[in-house]
This record gives C-alpha cells, structure tokens and sequence, in this order.
C-alpha cells in the first residue's frame, strides 16, 4: 500500500482499513505485534495515522495493547469468546427480528445466491467458510437497517473471524447453511418471532460448542484463558 498525499483523516482510514483487513485475512495473525514504525515505513506513510489505526483496532477488540510490549493481535481464549457470544446471540436475534420486517425480494435473492455458493464448497474450505458465513450474517444485519447494531456486530463478528481463522473453529458448514436456511426462510415468511428465534438458537449452538467439550469435526479446542 503506498498512499499519494490525502487529507490525515483520509489517510488514516486507509491505514485503519489496511490493518483491519490483513489482520481478517489472516496475514497479520494472532500475537503479530503492530510496531508502528515498521507499519508506517511498509505503507509509505508517517507514524502519527498508524498509531491512530493501531488505537482503533485495540479499541475494537481486534489488537491488545500491553505496557512497553505495544501492540499485538489479539489471541482469542474460550473465555472472551463465550463472552462474545452471549452478546451476539442477542443482537444478532435482534438484527433478524428488524430484518423480517424489511424484507424484499431483492434481499432475499442476494441471501440464497450466498446460501447457494456456501452449500457449494468443499467442507474443508475453512477460508471460503468464514467468508461466506460472515457475508450472510453482515446482509441480514444491514437489511435490518439498524446502523448502531450493524457497528456493535460488526466488531463482535471482527473477533469472531480472527478466533475461526487462528483454530479453524467452524461450527460444522452442513450444520451452518442449515441454520442459516432457517434464517432466511423465516425473513421470506416476514416472521420477526421466528427470525429471532432461529438466529439466537444459531448462535446459541455455537457458543455451547465452545463451552463444553463437544467440537465440530476438524475444530481443534481453544486455549484457555489465562488466570486473572
């Protein structure tokens, strides 16, 4: 990324979009420290909108800032992620409920050309999982149209992503696209009860799964979260 002159805040969320996006992806992995320098020297860009960036993604959830080590991508533990989860389940129960009352064919046929592509891939395909699974989730949420919840999701779901890409935890992709037919099938039936209630039993399965000792084949158990 080398970015020409821009106004600071433009450059910023640049450096910010950057960030955010390699540490999503998977390039800037879990433990991977954010040196500023470094950063600002890789983007051709000074420091001050790095370490703006670096702040945000801590503030976010997505990086962890530790006196005189600065900061590092944030290693998810069972604990915070159960934590994560219990939020989730409420708004993304909420997010459907908003969404079967907003419903239009046009929403439908974008979430079943999703649903279509997820079904179609090979169960293995972690990356192509995630993706998919966080494309449908961002949908329903901006059909709800709720831009305060769609901002608290969408830094849960930040989270959520860096945790499923650092330990392959998926949740089953059968049992997923499953769960999220009936997610659909109840926003098509304009049915905010129902859209509620299978959204939250979705995340519900999922948080038991890191709860308990019960795994999805092919999902390795979390490290646990250290003590104090």
């Amino acid at each position: 990324m080398s970015v020409d002159w821009e106004p600071p805040v433009r450059v910023g969320t640049s450096v910010y979009e950057e960030l955010r996006a390699r540490i999503l992806t998977g390039e800037l992995s879990s433990g991977a420290r954010l040196t500023v320098p470094a950063i600002a020297k890789q983007l051709n860009v000074s420091r001050s909108p790095v370490r703006d960036a670096v702040l945000q993604l801590v503030r976010e959830g997505l990086a962890i800032e530790e006196f005189n080590r600065g900061a590092t991508v944030f290693i998810p533990s069972r604990a915070s992620l159960v934590s994560l989860y219990h939020a989730r389940e409420a708004l993304e129960g909420m997010a459907a409920r908003l969404a079967a009352a907003r419903t239009t064919p046009e929403a439908v046929s974008e979430l079943s050309l999703i649903l279509d592509e997820h079904e179609a891939i090979d169960p293995g395909d972690f990356a192509r999982h995630i993706d998919l699974d966080a494309r449908f989730h961002r949908r329903v949420r901006d059909l709800a149209g709720s831009p305060v919840l769609s901002r608290m999701l969408e830094e849960i779901q930040g989270q959520v992503i860096v945790a499923m890409r650092s330990t392959n935890l998926s949740g089953g992709v059968g049992r997923a696209t499953a769960e999220h037919r009936a997610i659909l099938e109840a926003l098509v039936q304009q049915d905010p009860d129902a859209a509620e209630r299978v959204a939250r039993a979705h995340i519900v399965r999922l948080r038991r799964i890191l709860e308990g000792p019960e795994q999805e084949a092919g999902d390795p158990p979390l490290p646990q979260a250290s003590a104090g």
